[in-house]
């Protein structure tokens, strides 16, 4: 036993363990495998979004449109911000639910309106609807985590 409590035992030789055996006849020649195995995968295309849908060209195309409106108080656009509470695209018809920041906000006449004008500015929107609502009411909460990075909330 050495003096750290280990003990080593020393021998010749280590006996070698049996190999595996395959008897030939058993086994079958090799199958080729088909060059089809992925056409199917490889060639479908993902579905078609509907141009209203999230997704869609329509919808992102008016989010693009709202992400070019900036709350003239904070430097965040208002869909980051979180007063876009919903958007609803029907066959070139856009309704858009929105906030703002507080009953009194200086811009509460002038900010729906500049919505419906950016918003029936998109092509393939014929008509652009605004509905201001306060329920429920808005809060830091429903700020992106880019919008509260760039208020250095985060």
């Amino acid at each position: 036993m050495s003096d750290n409590g280990i003990r080593i035992e020393e021998v010749e030789s280590v006996a070698q363990p049996p190999r595996s055996r395959v008897d030939l006849q058993d086994v079958s020649p090799p199958r080729e495998r088909t060059k089809d195995y992925l056409d199917g995968f490889l060639k479908a295309e993902p579905p078609k979004l509907a141009g209203g849908e999230p997704g869609g060209d329509l919808y992102e195309a008016v989010v693009d449109a709202l992400k070019e409106i900036y709350d003239p108080e904070i430097p965040v656009n208002i869909y980051e911000l979180g007063l876009i509470y919903g958007i609803e695209v029907d066959e070139g018809h856009v309704t858009v639910s929105m906030t703002l920041t507080t009953p009194n906000c200086p811009v509460a006449e002038s900010m729906p309106m500049e919505v419906e004008m950016r918003v029936g500015a998109v092509p393939g929107v014929g008509v652009a609807e605004v509905n201001l609502v306060w329920d429920p009411p808005w809060d830091s909460a429903k700020m992106s985590d880019e919008a509260k990075l760039e208020l250095g909330m985060l």
